[in-house]
């Protein structure tokens, strides 16, 4: 599986792009929010990517961030939200937006999306809630902490990797983040990247 992606930007358009790596071009679907964030043609980019694979299609979604491509991945898993509609929810709400909608069980800001109705809002809204209210604790309760190690682990635990997996991708992101600029934040993310791929 494919985790992530650096090239050169051959080609972009609001729904997708085109990554030159090695004389290959990797045809990508992507969110609105990190169309917005490309460079011009010609630039390096780096992308998270989810890798797709049915008996009849292959497709590769990249994203700007590891938490857009978890938000992706958790929608995905929702019966009844396919990619597309998925892409289409990140585009419409970006993601804080996203997590405060579910938070205030705001049905008119996914209904508001082209191809959500009022069924599939409440499905995203029930099956996301405990998940986002746990992200949530989580990320409140690292912050009063100064076990910056721990709390990662706890939050990667939480969002449902195994602990042992989870142990292993934050000794990882702390070798990869520099101990003076060790924010919480910052080791959550590059543990999340790990983590996923």
């Amino acid at each position: 599986m494919i985790a992530r992606l650096e090239g050169v930007l051959a080609e972009k358009a609001p729904d997708s792009l085109v990554l030159d790596i090695g004389g290959v071009g990797y045809d990508v679907r992507v969110p609105l929010s990190t169309f917005l964030e490309l460079p011009d043609p010609g630039k390096v980019v780096r992308l998270e990517i989810h890798t797709h694979v049915r008996e009849d299609i292959f497709q590769l979604y990249g994203f700007q961030t590891a938490e857009e491509r978890l938000a992706f991945r958790l929608l995905i898993g929702i019966s009844g939200v396919g990619p597309r509609l998925a892409l289409a929810i990140l585009s419409g709400l970006p993601i804080e937006r996203m997590l405060l909608a579910i938070r205030k069980r705001d049905l008119a800001q996914l209904t508001g999306i082209p191809g959500v109705g009022p069924k599939t809002a409440e499905r995203i809204l029930i099956e996301l809630r405990d998940k986002i209210a746990q992200f949530e604790l989580i990320e409140e309760a690292a912050e009063g902490s100064s076990d910056a190690e721990e709390a990662t682990i706890s939050a990667l635990v939480n969002l449902g990797y195994p602990r042992g997996h989870a142990e292993k991708a934050v000794r990882q992101a702390l070798e990869r983040v520099p101990e003076g600029s060790r924010e919480l934040g910052d080791l959550i993310r590059e543990a999340l990247r790990v983590a996923a791929g």
